[in-house]
Formats: structure tokens, C-alpha cells, sequence
């Protein structure tokens, strides 16, 4: 089974912040596009083979066109360095909005945190916020002002009194006192972080410490750590709607052993971040290593990331 997919041109290219392009994508036939909620992305399926998820940061209201912004990363696997080669004019394949990051809409107030290219979502989410006339607060954290994507679109926008810019190389006094925001919230407040590993790992793990519940933290990883596979061992799969068993070895993913024996599982990211290739697990201990699942989910056993996760039993039944 595919995914759907559609071709866009690109409309407008520019250059919002130092090695950061923002990117207008309309219909190629002219016609509108399909409506998206806030925190929804799209996969971007580029002409080297690789497909790469980038969120929506237009106003959600908006339909004639979709607003992706990507930093050309230094340790790029070639997704970004693609992008920033592209051109107005030219044609790109993606697929529908689809959404793992949505805004809980029933808060009394919402915390927004970015850093750095992790704005994208949550200027989608600030916009849709704003135009609900919804309580919230965005604190945006960059390296610099040069890297500070959409600075003069926030500043200039309505709700431009609920958002806080940090920088790292700013004096003490205009950093981010986390502690303080996270402490000091009124009741039903939920809190949205993306960002960098690092980042969010800090935001979320300062909030818990402030004994916020799972259940009000929403986060969204661009991309995974690297994990240390020097141990990994070989394990089995078992195929539940045909009981083939296949061996998966140390240096093999799940999705690449299934693959060998013609099980194919639709992926996107092949890091655990995106959640499209989400498996149900009938039987064994999966051994998670996805930024996808929340911890309670990835407590329950029940579902796993076979582009990278593993297995801590002999064998996973999966239903497939």
C-alpha cells in the first residue's frame, strides 16, 4: 500500500535566517490544497530517493499554498542539502498533511517553546492560537539573531506581545529562565516543545521535575540520537497473518529483514521520529529506540518503530 502523494512547484524561495530557506509550495494544477491542522507536516520525496518530513509553518487556514522552512544541517545525510538546492519553478512530490503534534484545544493556556528550527510547528500552532483568540505564550530560543527564522513575521503579527525571543549569545538577562515558566503555571496549561534533542530533553525533563504530568507535554523530534548498536544481537519476527518467521541480524533493521523475505512496511524517516511505520506487536518485549512512542505508550509494549527499534525477547509477533 502507498502512501498518497501529489506534486507542487515551488512558488517563492527565501532566505529567512542564516542557512534556514523557507519554501512556498502551491498545486502544480493551480487548484487548492488539501486544509491541515497546526503541528501537521508533510514528507517531501526528493529526487536522490530520500523522503524527509518538514512542518507546516503557514496559517492553518490557509489553502492555496503549504510554508515549509529547512536549515541545511552540517551533518545533513543529504535531505537538507537537497532542499536548499532546489529552485522557484521547479516541481517536488509530497504527501498529504498529516499530523502527530496536535494542539490540545481544550487548554486554558498553552506554553509554546522553539529552538531554532523548531519554530516551524509552533508558529503554525501561534497562528492558529491567535485566531482563537486562545491564551497562550511563546518563548523562542536561537543561537543568534542571524539564525532566527521569521523574527520580523512574529514581530509584526498580532500576538506579537505573546512571544519571547532568547538568544544564546545575548546578555544573561534575556535568556530563558525555564524554571520560572515551567513552576509558576495556572491550571490547565499544556506545554509544546520542539526543537533539537538537547533542547527538548531539557524542557521536558525541567517540567516533569516541576511535576507536570505526561499527558500535558507535546513534543516533536526532527530526528533521533545515535544509539550505541555495538550490542545488538539477532532476534526473530514472526509474520502473524502467515506464521513466516525471519531472522533479523545485528547490522539489519526489522523494516530491512522484512523487506529480504518481501514483508514490506511503508517508512518515511527511518530514524523512530515520524511514526509512519508503526507496527502492532502481538507477542515479545520490543526493545524501543523511537522518539515516536511517549513513554507510556512504549511501557505498554503493544506497538513499536521497526525502522529502528529492536527486540529485548527472542521473538516479536507482529501483526502483519
Amino acid at each position: 500500500m502507498k502512501a498518497t502523494t501529489r506534486l507542487v512547484q515551488i512558488a517563492v524561495k527565501v532566505l529567512e535566517a542564516r542557512d534556514i530557506y523557507s519554501f512556498e509550495l502551491v498545486a502544480q494544477d493551480g487548484q487548492g490544497l488539501l486544509p491541515f491542522s497546526a503541528g501537521s507536516h508533510i514528507d517531501v520525496h526528493l529526487d536522490n530517493g530520500l523522503v524527509r518530513q518538514y512542518s507546516l509553518c503557514n496559517d492553518p487556514g490557509e489553502t492555496h499554498r503549504y510554508m515549509i522552512a529547512v536549515l541545511r544541517d552540517a551533518t545533513s545525510r543529504g535531505g537538507s542539502v537537497a532542499m536548499h538546492a532546489l529552485e522557484v519553478g521547479q516541481t517536488i512530490r509530497i504527501s498529504d498533511p498529516k499530523n502527530h503534534f496536535p494542539l490540545a484545544h481544550n487548554a486554558g493556556h498553552s506554553i509554546l517553546l522553539a529552538g531554532g528550527i523548531g519554530i516551524t510547528p509552533i508558529l503554525c500552532m501561534a497562528e492558529r492560537l491567535s485566531n482563537a483568540d486562545a491564551s497562550f505564550e511563546l518563548h523562542y530560543c536561537s543561537r543568534s539573531a542571524d539564525r532566527t527564522a521569521f523574527a520580523e513575521r512574529l514581530r509584526s503579527s498580532s500576538f506579537a506581545a505573546s512571544v519571547q525571543f532568547h538568544y544564546s549569545d545575548g546578555p544573561e538577562a534575556q535568556k530563558l529562565d525555564l524554571t520560572a515558566v515551567v513552576a509558576n503555571r495556572r491550571p490547565g496549561t499544556h506545554l509544546y516543545v520542539c526543537g533539537p534533542a538537547g533542547f527538548m530533553d531539557w524542557v521536558l525533563e525541567t517540567a516533569r521535575a516541576n511535576s507536570w504530568s505526561e499527558e500535558l507535554l507535546h513534543r516533536e523530534y526532527f530526528s533521533a540520537a545515535a544509539i550505541d548498536t555495538s550490542d545488538d544481537g539477532s532476534f526473530e519476527v514472526q509474520v502473524a497473518s502467515t506464521g513466516k518467521v525471519i531472522r533479523v541480524d545485528p547490522n539489519q533493521t526489522v523494516i530491512g529483514a522484512l523487506a529480504s523475505h518481501g514483508v514490506e512496511v511503508i517508512t518515511s524517516c527511518e530514524q523512530g521520529v515520524c511514526g509512519v511505520c508503526l507496527t502492532r506487536v502481538l507477542e515479545g518485549t520490543p526493545d524501543h529506540r523511537d522518539m515516536f512512542l511517549t513513554s507510556a505508550e512504549q511501557a505498554r509494549g503493544d506497538q513499536f518503530t521497526p525502522c529502528c527499534s529492536r527486540a529485548l525477547s527472542a521473538r516479536l509477533v507482529l501483526d502483519l
